[in-house]
């Protein structure tokens, strides 16, 4: 798909993966080693009915549950060798082009259609934090002990992994340092010239990534990356993702201040609902202060925002709040 297609429109992305997986699964998934990625063997149905929930409701969008996918990840905890892991991540590609194809079918039988070209198929790039399960995806810590050059070498095998899946692009996601994201970037533009991306950063809070660093210097040194190999045309967007939604508009007001309004990149957000994780507890906490999604969804069109969903505890039912709101948006201009 064209990203000059997507010009002036904002696309509607799917919400919590595993949050709404586990509605399937029966399993509680936080505190797995493998997240939701175990359930690409063990339960495909329940995958790929999880990405039909999210299309059913407007999503744009769909990506692949390969999140905590990796290849050590899958040999220590589901006993499968490096073939097996790297097929698994196929897998998880055509679980979820399965679930657009029945969609898609569903739609011809109720004399519906969508637009040409949607919705679209992301391949999960998650940080190298995630295989840890160490917490540290939203530390960065693990990027003091990695060079560059290992961090590219270990997210290539996923990377090639969901290409040859047919993708049509790369979501990298919950990535919480500036490091990491270089480096992704660096890689995708220098061996991957025919793919298209996103890179979406976790933030601490209203100006600063994870790991520490100012969101948007590193938003900005990502997008002169892009802008320096002529590679606008690939990017589907620069923002944040699995972050409180309270802290996004000040997140992307500090890059429109650092950029200029006309220089900033096409923006994408998909926090997570608000709420806090409480790991001694094993829970989610704070629901009940939790402001409803879609009342941020008006400032961050405003703020340039072309993608737009949920990350954790965000449900299909939120999504078609949101779908709804860009809906009434595009219908006002």
């Amino acid at each position: 798909m064209s990203l000059l297609h997507l010009k002036g429109r904002v696309l509607v992305k799917s919400g919590g993966f595993s949050t709404q997986l586990a509605k399937h699964v029966g399993d509680k998934m936080d505190g797995d080693p493998l997240w939701g990625s175990r359930f690409d063997k063990e339960n495909p149905g329940a995958v790929m009915q999880t990405h039909l929930d999210f299309l059913e409701v407007g999503a744009d969008i769909i990506v692949t549950n390969t999140y905590q996918s990796s290849v050590e990840g899958f040999t220590k905890h589901l006993n499968l060798t490096k073939e097996e892991s790297i097929d698994l991540m196929r897998e998880s590609v055509n679980l979820a082009m399965q679930a657009k194809n029945k969609y898609i079918e569903r739609l011809k039988d109720s004399n519906l259609h969508r637009e040409s070209g949607l919705p679209l198929v992301m391949g999960s790039i998650g940080p190298y934090g995630a295989m840890l399960h160490d917490g540290s995806e939203y530390n960065g810590s693990y990027t003091e002990k990695l060079t560059k050059q290992e961090i590219q070498q270990w997210h290539r095998t996923r990377i090639e992994a969901v290409l040859s899946g047919g993708v049509d692009g790369l979501a990298v996601e919950t990535i919480p340092c500036q490091m990491e994201a270089e480096a992704v970037t660096e890689m995708l533009l220098e061996d991957y010239p025919d793919v298209k991306f996103w890179i979406s950063f976790q933030c601490k809070d209203e100006l600063h990534l994870a790991h520490g660093e100012n969101f948007a210097n590193a938003a900005k040194s990502v997008w002169e990356l892009i802008r320096r190999a002529n590679a606008v045309d690939r990017l589907f967007g620069i923002g944040v993702n699995c972050v409180n939604p309270k802290f996004v508009s000040a997140l992307f007001q500090s890059l429109h201040k650092l950029l200029n309004h006309d220089q900033v990149p096409q923006l994408i957000v998909y926090s997570n609902r608000g709420e806090t994780y409480d790991a001694t507890r094993g829970e989610w906490t704070g629901r009940d202060k939790c402001v409803p999604l879609e009342s941020y969804v008006p400032e961050w069109v405003q703020l340039q925002a072309k993608i737009i969903g949920g990350c954790c505890r965000v449900y299909p039912e939120d999504i078609l709040a949101i779908r709804k709101c860009i809906d009434n948006i595009g219908n006002n201009n």
